[in-house]
């Protein structure tokens, strides 16, 4: 893998690998990895894979949280969703070197679809690293960091916008703030990396070097995406910091993204 991520063919390298895990989350991946095969067979359970700071080799004990993805031969079902939640609760209680569990849920046949193939598609296929089962990455084409990738990854951020302040609006408790804001900083901050992606030519999922790297092209946002990297990493309970984030670094970088890339292809007919 190239400094840029690429591979030597000039394509997005995968970026994890279980061999990088920290010493201190093999057992949180060894969980994991038993947990999901017992609770989901093979007729529901196509594959199962890991992301983020812990296939990275990045994790931080007690700050970082654990990514799981799933790939159901259905669509996901409620009784799906609350044996995940089961899951993501269980794994949370009993590790204290993490700091919340998400997984997500969706049907191999959204994963492979054309509509998902520089969404979903690349991130089974560059951001994910296989946990259990067969690799769908084997069904998916090579990335390059092009300007319909970062159209179809996130050029929707304004929808997401208007979700988040709905959120922030419902927010009573520190815990619910600081769940969203992570949320919000982690894709304000991976918005702007993939606004200059096809500039800069290579990938990154590290939110500081992706601050950065959008500091070279819109310095006078640099701080502003600097503090959102720091928010997706330690999450704040101040509401003047997600209003900071949803009402002004937001919609100028919705606007901004959507002018140079384009919006993200509907899903709404589908």
């Amino acid at each position: 893998m190239s400094e840029r991520g690429l591979a030597h063919d000039g394509t997005i390298a995968r970026e994890g690998a279980l061999d990088r895990v920290p010493a201190a989350f093999t057992s949180v991946v060894d969980a994991a990895r038993a947990q999901i095969a017992e609770t989901f067979n093979s007729a529901r359970l196509h594959s199962a894979y890991i992301y983020g700071s812990i296939p990275r080799g990045t994790a931080i004990p007690g700050v970082s949280d654990l990514d799981l993805q799933l790939a159901l031969h259905h669509e996901p079902t409620e009784a799906d969703r609350a044996d995940a939640t089961a899951i993501e609760v269980a794994l949370d209680h009993v590790f204290p070197q993490i700091d919340g569990v998400g997984i997500l849920l969706t049907s191999t046949h959204a994963l492979l679809s054309e509509l998902e193939r520089h969404d979903a598609g690349f991130f089974i296929a560059c951001l994910c690293t296989p946990l259990l089962g067969p690799d769908l990455a084997e069904r998916l084409p090579r990335y390059r960091p092009t300007t319909e990738l970062a159209r179809e990854t996130n050029g929707d951020l304004a929808f997401a916008l208007k979700r988040w302040r709905t959120r922030a609006a419902q927010a009573a408790t520190d815990a619910d703030r600081r769940t969203l804001s992570r949320v919000v900083a982690r894709r304000i901050v991976r918005s702007g990396f993939t606004l200059i992606m096809p500039r800069w030519g290579g990938w990154t999922s590290d939110l500081n070097e992706s601050a950065e790297l959008f500091g070279r092209y819109y310095p006078e946002h640099a701080d502003q995406m600097r503090t959102a990297a720091a928010i997706g990493r330690v999450p704040s309970t101040d509401p003047a910091v997600l209003s900071t984030l949803i009402d002004d670094l937001g919609p100028w970088l919705a606007a901004e993204y959507t002018a140079v890339h384009g919006e993200k292809t509907s899903r709404r007919a589908q």
